[in-house]
């Protein structure tokens, strides 16, 4: 029993010795990002289509189970939302940073953030 204890520690250390000297993965590349993101998107429009499917499944279920008890008093009950129709997929890549403006403002500054007051002092009155 010892022996096997043993064993399993030593493989366990050398598996956590191999994984560490493990080299990290290169950093995706732009193309291999947007891939990613569109492939995001995908899943996210296919998990539409899928509530889609199972919300006009259920109203068919409940519009028989309605149909076929109507004799027993049992009436649907009203405010059940709506299927909503997620549409054909469309997806738009955003734009990058620079591209979108994102890195600086257009105008050249004119004078500095801020001013030369320091910050606990009070600022003086105009006369």
């Amino acid at each position: 029993m010892i022996r096997k204890t043993a064993i399993a520690v030593g493989l366990l250390a050398a598996a956590a010795l191999a994984q560490a000297k493990l080299p990290a993965p290169p950093p995706p590349t732009p193309e291999a990002a947007a891939k990613a993101d569109e492939a995001k998107a995908r899943a996210a429009y296919n998990t539409k289509v899928e509530a889609y499917k199972l919300c006009k499944a259920m109203d068919k279920a409940a519009a028989n189970h309605f149909k076929t008890t109507a004799g027993a008093g049992k009436q649907p009950t009203a405010g059940a939302p709506a299927c909503t129709d997620p549409g054909a997929f469309a997806y738009t890549p955003p734009k990058p940073a620079e591209a979108a403006g994102a890195h600086s403002p257009p105008e050249t500054a004119t004078k500095p953030p801020s001013s030369q007051a320091p910050a606990g002092a009070p600022t003086p009155k105009k006369p």
